[in-house]
């Protein structure tokens, strides 16, 4: 972690349970407006000339679809079609920046750099240059999901139903921001979980050391989420993707599910179905989160992406596979 932006957040009161997880005193004031350390995402860079094809022929959004102004969601696959991480990919004016799993980092750099050969790529490890940091508020700007603005620092658009921004900033000027919002603007420094938790809540799909090579990309919405491009050409994964689409819709998908429970369930955390009488292995958990908004009413609830095997009455009756049996309930349709 960047010791500069370390020692800043210290003054800022920020508790350390480790470098990924940052807690602030908590302050119940009513005010929606949030400020939050992001370290949980690294952020490799991708430049030189040939940046552009080599992305095109690896990833599954459509490079040529990304501008200054645009941003997309992606995912790099194997060979099987399953994948390795997901991302955000940021255009700048020299290169492209790709918010991904810290966890995933070195896999996906030591991957990509199989592929440069004699091209004119560089892959940088900026995620100790660069901070993230994620804004929130109520108020709803008329934004389209990952617009991207780009002055002194990088904005892009979190969500589609609130306001909610992540920014990508050089140290100096991340500090500055936080100061500036929370000094100025009566914004409220915030757990680093809780911003784990809005993503859950929103359907970004990030993958894990668990669950890395585990899905193929429509398992887990990509496609929904504008993150998957059917007429791009050839990319690594592209048969696999391809035919699922074009077979029709895939025989698991994303979910938003909920359970009462005091342990948090690990990535991909086994999830069966008992509606039939029998114990059925339906679903593995993508990502779980305890609520941070607990109340009396709400002790323990976590809430979790799962991908579920789709059953044709769309009836479940769903546990986690673990001592307790704990009770899992779906909160959405398919994402």
């Amino acid at each position: 972690m960047n010791q500069i932006w370390k020692t800043f957040l210290l003054t800022q009161k920020a508790t350390f349970e480790s470098d990924a997880h940052i807690t602030f005193p908590m302050i119940s004031d009513g005010n929606d407006k949030k400020i939050y350390p992001i370290e949980h995402l690294a952020i490799l860079k991708i430049s030189g000339n040939d940046a552009d094809k080599l992305l095109q022929g690896q990833v599954t959004c459509n490079i040529n679809d990304i501008t200054e102004c645009k941003s997309s969601l992606g995912a790099l696959c194997n060979p099987k079609g399953r994948a390795i991480t997901t991302f955000l990919l940021v255009k700048t004016p020299d290169a492209f920046l790709m918010v991904l799993p810290k966890e995933l980092l070195a896999t996906i750099q030591k991957r990509l750099q199989m592929y440069i050969l004699r091209s004119a790529v560089t892959l940088t490890d900026c995620t100790e240059k660069l901070c993230l940091l994620g804004l929130s508020q109520a108020k709803k700007e008329d934004e389209s999901l990952f617009d991207t603005s780009e002055q002194d620092v990088i904005s892009v658009n979190f969500s589609v139903n609130e306001c909610r921004h992540l920014i990508i900033a050089e140290t100096d000027k991340a500090i500055n921001i936080w100061s500036e919002y929370v000094n100025n603007q009566e914004f409220l420094p915030t757990s680093s979980e809780q911003w784990r938790y809005l993503d859950i809540l929103s359907g970004l799909p990030w993958l894990t050391t668990e669950t890395t090579e585990e899905f193929i990309p429509q398992m887990l919405n990509l496609d929904q989420l504008g993150g998957i491009s059917y007429n791009k050409g050839c990319y690594t994964g592209q048969e696999i993707v391809a035919r699922t689409h074009y077979l029709g819709k895939t025989k698991r998908a994303l979910f938003l599910a909920e359970c009462i429970t005091t342990i948090t369930p690990a990535p991909n955390s086994t999830i069966i179905d008992i509606s039939t009488g029998t114990e059925q292995t339906i679903a593995k958990v993508l990502l779980a989160q305890q609520s941070p908004f607990t109340t009396e009413t709400s002790a323990n609830s976590v809430k979790m992406l799962i991908v579920l095997q789709l059953a044709e009455n769309e009836t479940y009756k769903l546990i986690l596979d673990d001592d307790n049996r704990t009770q899992v309930t779906l909160l959405t349709q398919p994402l």
